[in-house]
């Protein structure tokens, strides 16, 4: 096949089985799939587009695989610079009137030993609110490293250790070879579904769910209805709201989940059923000797729905809200007698040192979502991905194939056949030697040979 050629595999629609179509592009560092165009399409109507799709470009996780160099002070995507316009403009205004009431009318003084006192625990309050936040955030990078990890061990487990019996039967070793590729493609399903549903995103027709969990008869798939279930578009008003940060602009992320009709059931542990069921048969089977245990990704679904439906208690928000809003409004009355007319400004920059504080607590409370701090799943997904396309490559590789070969240098330079004819106790000696040097196990120029 010609590299520069792009070459694509498909099968007729009489074939016994059908499978997504494969676009292989030789410019393209991974193979992806994707439906078919004359697929069976899922109940309910069209496929349901990720709400991820159209977002603007300021309101989706930063590309970490992007970069930027501006000063982080000159850097607006991930700042919450836009969500200060509009308390800075408040205190701004309120900073002006408390100031010319104090110039002109009658000097509103309050001393600065409230500022002391109020600052004290101010700090304090918004200390707790964002290292319990970033606690979260934390929390849910760990878990989705720990999908990470696992979800590679057990696409490597499965790909090596799962015997496909071709010895027994050519169509039964074709038929386990395939039911491995169907137990790799569920690991990623788990993933992204998780994603999915981590952003109250419920159904499986997300056009990077759908290729993935179409065969599967899940409570999600079956749920899914067009009146209920499509993003509703947003406004201008709407966009410039969420943008500022303004809390009346902010729609209920769970609102899609409660206009549903049906029982939307819980996707990725679905998923996590239908591994079992094939590792169960695979064992039964005799295929695979060492069971694998799926403990561990139930373990990230049950941390990740723990870190997302458990925030930070309703009355520590509120006190914590309260208190920094009362600080930075007495804030004038204590500055006024030593500062005049820099009163203004001085407000207005501390106002943003304590809010700004407090709104990042906001913005990293929920690591899952769809905003420019929020943890890139997408990315993760796809990366997972791609490492698990990489792993179904090649066969699983026998020990012939890496160990009795020229290229293989076992010892110093020494290739595996030459060593072959040694004898084992110059081998070992060689062994021996190798220790005694500092060159990656490479020896020098005289001393390549044992």
């Amino acid at each position: 096949m010609d590299s520069a050629d792009t070459t694509t595999i498909s099968h007729e629609p009489e074939t016994a089985i059908k499978q997504p179509y494969i676009s292989i592009d030789s410019q393209s560092t991974s193979t992806r799939q994707t439906s078919p165009m004359s697929g069976p399409k899922r109940p309910g109507g069209p496929r349901h587009k990720s709400s991820i799709r159209t977002q603007d470009s300021f309101t989706q996780p930063r590309d970490i695989e992007k970069h930027s160099k501006l000063p982080y002070f000159l850097r607006m995507r991930g700042s919450i610079t836009p969500h200060m316009i509009v308390p800075l403009v408040f205190i701004g205004a309120w900073a002006t009137l408390i100031t010319c009431i104090s110039k002109f009318v009658y000097p509103l003084v309050v001393s600065d030993l409230l500022l002391t006192v109020l600052g004290f625990v101010v700090g304090l309050a918004i200390s707790f609110r964002t290292s319990s936040a970033y606690e979260r955030y934390a929390d849910g990078r760990k878990f989705w490293a720990q999908l990470s990890q696992t979800s590679r061990d057990l696409a490597r487990h499965i790909w090596i250790h799962v015997k496909e019996r071709h010895e027994m039967n050519p169509e039964q070793g074709k038929a386990d070879l395939l039911g491995k590729v169907t137990a790799l493609n569920l690991i990623s399903a788990f993933a992204v579904a998780l994603k999915h549903r981590l952003r109250f995103e419920p159904y499986a027709q997300y056009e990077d769910l759908e290729p993935l969990v179409s065969h599967l008869p899940t409570f999600a798939g079956e749920a899914f209805d067009p009146e209920t279930s499509e993003p509703r578009p947003k406004t201008s008003w709407k966009r410039g709201g969420e943008y500022l940060g303004l809390t009346v602009a902010q729609s209920n992320p769970r609102k899609v989940i409660q206009r549903s009709k049906k029982n939307l059931g819980n996707l990725p542990m679905e998923i996590l059923t239908y591994m079992s069921a094939y590792l169960d048969a695979i064992s039964e089977s005799g295929q695979l000797s060492n069971g694998a245990n799926l403990a561990s990704l139930n373990e990230v679904l049950a941390g990740t729905e723990r870190v997302l439906n458990t925030p930070l208690p309703m009355a520590y928000s509120i006190a914590i809200s309260q208190i920094t809003w009362v600080y930075v409004i007495m804030l004038p009355f204590q500055l006024w007698a030593k500062l005049d007319w820099v009163t203004i400004p001085g407000t207005m920059f501390g106002a943003y040192i304590i809010l700004g504080i407090a709104a990042i607590g906001r913005e990293i409370e929920n690591p899952f979502g769809c905003d420019e701090n929020d943890l890139p799943l997408d990315k993760f997904c796809q990366a997972l991905q791609d490492e698990i396309n990489v792993i179904t490559a090649r066969a699983p590789p026998r020990i012939e194939d890496f160990v009795a070969t020229e290229d293989n240098a076992v010892i110093f330079e020494s290739g595996y056949a030459s060593l072959a004819e040694r004898s084992t106790e110059a081998i070992r000696a060689g062994l021996r030697a190798r220790t005694n040097l500092r060159t990656g196990g490479h020896a020098p120029q005289e001393k390549q040979e044992v």
